[in-house]
């Protein structure tokens, strides 16, 4: 008995388990004792010896939820978990010299802090000019990125119009490792937000099961628990009341598709400027003319998703030492900022 678990295919995925796959293999009562790795050659199609060792090696095979080596013999009803990178892809990736902004870069990994605007991979309607394409021409000389794979390296990403920190594998053993932290949700992951409206409480938690939309493909909703949807957590923190919007600390317990877009909407307080999920209107304020100019010229200050993607902390592939990184607010976000700022100085002295 064996349970594939794949996410589909999404327009733009921000937090998806889509980038490596998950196998769950029960063995029959009458299981002889046989090498894993042969045992799970002979169940994965395209699965290739080489790739299941690296996935041993890498502590994502495991039984009974122990890790195990690839010449580990399975018995008789016993668990078996595996968490591997998809096959490659028939697609061939263009390298181009586009500038990447680089916080930190050793031999196991390189922090990419995203700009918006940039897609993160190839796909349907772009094929040039993605992060995968500038990484190709830095990394060109490593095997990983010398390849027709669409994804190399990659063990998570962020949607087109969201900025902030990403890290890329530059190796199949430091790739494997991530993808691991990622798929138990180990990372540590926050973001910064603007919302519309006014959070009642300065703190609060957020847990509602995140799927498909059944009115609108290209959105995810929030339905209560049961069959639809995954798990998923959202706390959040009021770092800046700004009148009729609020500057929010996000920080992921899970990490679903649009997970914090969703959770935002679902409790009433849509990203600011999100055209998907309905922030791209006026959803708090004055009617005055006055008020909605202003609104105006902050969403084109910011046309975008008022989303950024600002730490990111997880265990090193060969240090097994916790690391994180932080970045500033982008210019667009900060601009939209000091605008709502002055826009409650100025009601104020009123």
């Amino acid at each position: 008995m064996s349970e594939h678990i794949q996410e589909e295919e999404f327009e733009e995925l921000e937090e998806s388990n889509e980038l490596y796959e998950h196998y769950r293999f029960e063995t029959d009562p009458g299981q002889k004792p046989l090498r894993i790795d042969k045992f799970l050659v002979n169940r994965i199609e395209n699965a290739s010896r080489n790739k299941i060792q690296d996935a041993a090696a890498a502590g994502n095979i495991r039984v009974n939820d122990k890790p195990v080596k690839s010449n580990y013999k399975i018995k008789a009803s016993e668990i078996i978990t595996i968490v591997m990178s998809y096959p490659k892809r028939e697609l061939e990736i263009i390298a181009q010299d586009i500038p990447l902004d680089i916080p930190y870069e050793d031999d196991e990994l390189i922090i990419i802090n995203k700009k918006p605007g940039m897609v993160v991979h190839p796909g349907h309607g772009n094929y040039t000019g993605t992060m995968v394409n500038a990484l190709a021409w830095h990394l060109k000389d490593l095997p990983l990125f010398n390849s027709e794979d669409p994804r190399p390296g990659l063990v998570h990403r962020i949607d087109k119009d969201t900025s902030g920190l990403l890290v890329v594998a530059k190796t199949e053993q430091a790739k494997n490792f991530l993808a691991r932290q990622f798929f138990e949700k180990t990372s540590q992951r926050t973001y910064v937000a603007i919302v519309w409206g006014q959070p009642k409480e300065d703190e609060g938690t957020i847990i509602g099961n995140v799927g498909r939309s059944l009115q609108d493909r290209k959105q995810m909703a929030v339905f209560p628990d049961g069959d639809r949807g995954k798990h998923a957590v959202t706390h959040y923190k009021v770092l800046e009341r700004l009148g009729y919007v609020t500057l929010v600390e996000c920080k992921l317990e899970t990490g679903r598709t649009h997970q914090i877009r969703a959770h935002m909407k679902h409790i009433g307080h849509p990203l600011f400027n999100d055209e998907r999920y309905g922030g791209h209107q006026i959803l708090k304020g004055t009617t005055f003319t006055k008020y909605k100019q202003f609104v105006q010229n902050c969403f084109k200050i910011l046309p975008r998703q008022a989303l950024h993607a600002k730490t990111l902390g997880f265990v090193h592939p060969t240090s097994k030492e916790n690391i994180s990184f932080n970045t500033e607010i982008p210019d667009d976000m900060m601009q939209a900022i000091e605008k709502w700022r002055g826009y409650i100085a100025g009601r104020e002295n009123d």
